[in-house]
């Protein structure tokens, strides 16, 4: 296939499904998690899901960087530019998640702080040129597929020793959060949620190749299939797992060939190794803290680290006591299990992380699948009132 039409052939789609449901043991269930954002947008824009056999089922990971993110982070950030000074330069799915008494950098920028929605990390560069006497930091943020540009920033910058650029860093590591997620008690706990395969992401995978996948296959008997963004893709990557299941096989198995090899993209992997080393640990929003699965900025570059400049500290904190965030990121609920989802949690009013990003799983419920559930109960519905009680009591006024 050359085409990008062609994944999406509905023919194709038909004879893939009636595959599937050939192929489903009628006598157990399958459940897969996808870990990306892209593939849970797919599902549900094209209706992958209703084309499954009611005994295959999609259980939606972590989704995005934006959605694990904790709060604290973004609290350092709007300090950084309200308290200190700093011009604040990040993506824009960046620029509208809540943090600590609900204020996002978006209602920081307007409440007269320096924030900036960029392209790129070579966008905060230009801006640093052009603003020599004030910090320019750049929230770094992303799994692997961002970390290479934000590396190429870092050396970028060394080269020009261009003192008043800095990177917050705030890249996570792929495989260290399945690996995690498979050993969350929702997980391995019997009557609780079992995910029998994963979705492997597809753009994180093109930079650090499938290979890393294969041990935690290998241990957790899981199996692991790369998969392509498009319908036919997440279809044929959905047959690929259940006829590892079937075959009693737990093997990393690559779908997204036209993209993805076992090696990766060496030369960007290089890049990253050069600039950023491990974690001991980092905190995910709604997993914890997960052992050495972040980078921080290496010594050679300390002087373009943000951390180190301002002595950030992140404080930990909470989520709003009625947000399910936390437990549909770790797959153990869907958005529809939230009593907050659809009331008073919308895109236009997101409460948790999980509406406010383009890729998070209720804002792909919102979008494409929330007239296909059931309506929740008159128990469900929550009032501006509660929620405001909720608000201030997980986060009392100063």
């Amino acid at each position: 296939m050359k085409y990008v039409d062609e994944y999406r052939d509905k023919d194709m789609a038909a004879a893939l499904a009636r595959t599937i449901a050939a192929e489903a043991d009628t006598g157990r269930d399958y459940n897969i998690m996808e870990f990306c954002g892209g593939h849970t947008h797919a599902i549900f824009r094209y209706g992958v899901q209703d084309l499954m056999p009611g005994n295959v089922s999609f259980i939606h990971g972590p989704g995005c960087p934006v959605c694990v993110l904790p709060k604290g982070r973004i609290d350092n950030a709007i300090e950084l530019a309200r308290d200190r000074g700093a011009i604040i330069c990040t993506y824009g799915d960046m620029m509208r998640v809540p943090a600590t008494k609900r204020v996002s950098l978006l209602r920081a920028k307007a409440e007269g702080a320096d924030i900036r929605m960029v392209y790129s990390s070579q966008d905060a560069l230009r801006i640093a040129r052009e603003n020599p006497t004030r910090d320019v930091v750049f929230f770094a943020i992303g799994f692997e597929t961002t970390t290479p540009p934000t590396a190429v920033a870092l050396r970028d910058a060394k080269r020009e020793n261009l003192k008043n650029f800095k990177v917050f860093c705030n890249h996570v590591l792929t495989p260290s959060a399945i690996q995690h997620i498979l050993n969350a008690p929702e997980v391995r706990t019997m009557g609780q949620v079992t995910i029998d395969a994963f979705l492997g992401p597809s753009h994180v995978s093109s930079v650090i190749g499938s290979a890393p996948y294969e041990h935690f296959a290998e241990e957790f008997q899981k199996p692991v299939v790369i998969a392509g963004f498009e319908p036919l893709d997440v279809m044929q990557s959905t047959l690929m797992a259940i006829r590892q299941l079937n075959d009693g096989r737990a093997e990393v198995e690559n779908q997204y060939t036209r993209v993805v090899t076992r090696e990766g993209n060496l030369k960007a992997q290089a890049l990253v190794s050069e600039t950023f080393e491990l974690r001991p640990s980092f905190e995910w929003r709604g997993l914890g803290r997960v052992p050495y699965s972040a980078l921080r900025i290496r010594e050679a570059f300390a002087d373009f680290d943000a951390e180190r400049a301002f002595d950030i500290e992140t404080k930990p904190t909470g989520d709003v006591k009625g947000c399910e965030c936390p437990s549909i990121l770790r797959g153990a609920k869907k958005p529809t299990d939230c009593r907050l989802f659809g009331t008073v949690c919308t895109p236009e009013n997101p409460i948790g992380s999980c509406m406010v990003s383009s890729e998070g799983a209720c804002a792909a419920y919102w979008s494409y699948g929330r007239f296909r559930v059931p309506e929740h109960d008159e128990t469900w519905e929550v009032t501006q009132e509660e929620l405001a009680e909720e608000l201030a009591e997980m986060e009392p006024a100063e």
